[in-house]
């Protein structure tokens, strides 16, 4: 079969370019070798993982109400139905996603896919006895994405050293965890298991939580996880992993010099690496770099004509919203439309308790980069609403030119910090000044405000935070 654009790969941004594809009158297929569209994000990733933060949320939440003079007695857990209604908020969102392919005419085909040229795919089946395709193509959107990042020595064939995708399948509450990375993905699946009653423990390589993080939105996460977690190991290395039979015995390294302990679960959260391999990718002009990644230019062509790439696959960072993005502006360079994919900020959100948001310039690249900027905090213990909320552990930041005052970057630490954080995308996206931020008025109370707040607190305004002013000096 022929068809004039073919997308390789079902996730966020395969499926929002395909869409857009058939929305402008393409005629389009889309490849996935998964039996149900959505790829990682929503098969084994983002969706079901924040479903499970939502259950422990509610789980501390019941907790904290003792300071308010409720107590709840201890939940019973019934793990079957709760990877039951986690299954179920997949299965909706899959089956949602197939309804509207076979609406907009998306030709859907499930397989293994391998370019054996720069316009040919050959899909094996996905199934056993199933029928393979060949399928030409003008023009391809490769969005074949990622997978968790593996470590050869800690594959030792034990079903107790788990990832990311296997963490999520949840087959039991363990006694004890041991979580093998700082990053986002273990802080939230380590926050998920101590809430049902794990005892996790994190060790991280790196002297901080979240590396890629500003130190002052990490602090108050840490701060909390520190009581959350039994234990946090900074600047420790994994040496080892031992299959003992009834646990996992691992072999640390670090500023306590060599130890071992033993754990009932392990989960490997490194990091990812992109789905750049066994693709047939040799068979075409695309440029794959040395970590993996496909070379793409603003407009996402790749080095080969025929060629587009997005998401995961084609670089950092690993989001789903860029690869959406992305997959709209090929789309759009295939229709001819002069679309550039440059954004001013692109939001990222670590979805722990509390949740840590950032967009644009963050402190620690304005350091590195020796960028003079003015940087206004705004803590949450001014705020009337997280004092309402029981949260004031809160902090929103911005980040300012100081010649300009035109607003550079936005950081937020704090229960929804994640939904705080689009003002903070639109306000650099626009080039709005931090006075535009101020001059917005905000409703009273909420967590939003302190975005406003932030601003004022940059002319030295704010008004729950007072500032002495300097005496003048007699003349």
């Amino acid at each position: 079969m022929h068809v004039p654009v073919v997308v390789l790969g079902g996730g966020p941004g395969g499926y929002a370019a395909a869409f857009l594809a058939a929305d402008l009158g393409m005629e389009v297929t889309l490849v996935e070798r998964d039996p149900r569209l959505g790829g990682t994000c929503l098969l084994r990733g983002c969706i079901p993982s924040k479903a499970l933060l939502h259950v422990g949320r509610v789980l501390a939440e019941a907790r904290e109400m003792e300071e308010w003079g409720i107590a709840f007695e201890k939940p019973a857990i019934d793990l079957s139905a709760l990877r039951a209604r986690k299954d179920k908020v997949i299965a909706s969102l899959t089956g949602g996603l197939a309804q509207l392919a076979k609406r907009r005419n998306v030709t859907i085909v499930h397989g293994t896919a391998r370019f054996t040229n720069s316009t040919t795919l050959e899909v094996a089946a996905a199934e056993a006895g199933g029928a393979s395709h060949t399928i030409t193509f003008d023009h391809c959107i490769l969005a074949s994405g990622s997978r968790p990042a593996r470590i050869p020595a800690f594959d030792i064939g034990s079903s107790r050293v788990m990832d990311s995708t296997s963490a999520l399948e949840l087959a039991d509450i363990p006694e004890s965890l041991l979580v093998v990375g700082g990053g986002y993905i273990g802080l939230e699946m380590g926050t998920v298991y101590a809430e049902l009653g794990s005892r996790v423990s994190v060790v991280e390589l790196t002297d901080t939580l979240l590396p890629g993080a500003d130190r002052d939105l990490v602090k108050p996460l840490q701060k909390r996880l520190e009581g959350l977690f039994a234990r946090i190991h900074l600047r420790t290395k994994v040496v080892k992993l031992e299959d003992r039979g009834t646990a996992v015995a691992v072999h640390f390294d670090g500023p306590d010099g060599q130890t071992t302990q033993e754990f009932s679960r392990v989960l490997v959260a490194v990091g990812r690496r992109p789905n750049s391999d066994g693709l047939g990718l040799e068979n075409t002009q695309v440029v794959v770099n040395a970590k993996g990644f496909v070379e793409v230019d603003g407009q996402q062509r790749t080095a080969d004509p025929h060629i587009l790439a997005i998401g995961d696959v084609c670089g950092e960072p690993m989001l789903a919203h860029r690869a959406s993005h992305q997959g709209k502006v090929a789309v759009e360079v295939l229709h001819g439309e002069p679309a550039l994919f440059a954004p001013r900020a692109i939001p990222a959100v670590v979805f722990t308790d509390p949740e840590i948001a950032w967009a644009g310039l963050t402190e620690h690249e304005a350091e590195a980069s020796g960028r003079p900027v003015e940087v206004s905090k705004y803590p949450w213990a001014a705020s009337g609403r997280a004092h309402a909320l029981g949260r004031t552990d809160g902090l929103t930041k911005i980040l300012v030119d100081a010649e300009t005052d035109t607003v550079l970057g936005v950081g937020i630490v704090g229960s929804g910090a994640g939904e705080l954080i689009a003002e903070g995308v639109l306000a650099i996206e626009m080039g709005c000044s931090a006075r535009d931020l101020m001059e917005a008025i905000h409703p009273h109370p909420t967590l939003g405000e302190t975005v406003a707040f932030s601003a004022e607190n940059y002319f030295g305004l704010a008004t729950e935070i007072y500032r002495p002013r300097a005496e003048t000096a007699a003349t």
